[in-house]
């Protein structure tokens, strides 16, 4: 398996100038995308917005279809809004990549297993739904080694990784505040996509 910190690292590294859109795991201060980013102006969290990471990449997906748009989903986010899958492929943006951190369970909220872990399909929802591809990986170094040839195709395109599970079980009010919230966030990213 594969963990969050190496999984949003590798992603980070070939983002070139992509928005990437993260919630819950994926946006962790201490072991998501925050703590490897090296383009913090083009990160947006929707933290609080578990299940919409996905609808929020979309959107932005859809306005700035020059720019690639990177969704760090989690699979209990997922599975709270599994129509976004048809949404998504209905409007078939060909530069939305979303990614799926498939742990198993609901991490940030203290463990408890999502409904229908090792039963669902991601990938085989997203192909039913009309996503243009769909990938999974359980291994760093396969991700490394093909993350770039996922990054050049037509999306929209939905990639499963397989990541150990972090359990997040410190109260909210105790847990590392991040350093840029979501309205900060927006502008910034705003500022960035117009030039």
């Amino acid at each position: 398996m594969i963990t969050n910190v190496d999984a949003v690292r590798i992603i980070d590294e070939h983002r070139g100038d992509a928005v990437i859109v993260t919630t819950m795991g994926a946006g962790n201060q201490g072991f998501g995308l925050p703590s490897v980013t090296h383009r913090e102006e083009l990160d947006l969290p929707v933290a609080g917005a578990m299940g919409k990471a996905s609808s929020v990449g979309l959107g932005l997906a859809l306005a700035a279809p020059c720019r690639k748009v990177l969704v760090l989903d989690g699979d209990g986010s997922l599975v709270m809004n599994l129509g976004t899958l048809t949404t998504i492929s209905n409007m078939a943006p060909e530069n939305l990549y979303h990614f799926v951190f498939e742990n198993g369970v609901y991490a940030v909220t203290g463990g408890q297993p999502i409904p229908g872990e090792g039963k669902l399909s991601f990938g085989g929802m997203a192909r039913e739904a009309g996503y243009a591809s769909a990938h999974e990986f359980d291994d760093t170094e396969e991700l490394a080694t093909n993350i770039a040839s996922v990054l050049n195709e037509k999306g929209p395109v939905l990639v499963c990784l397989r990541t150990v599970p972090e359990i997040e079980n410190t109260p909210v009010q105790f847990r590392e505040k991040t350093r840029r919230g979501t309205p900060r966030a927006i502008q910034e990213v705003s500022r960035a996509i117009e030039g």
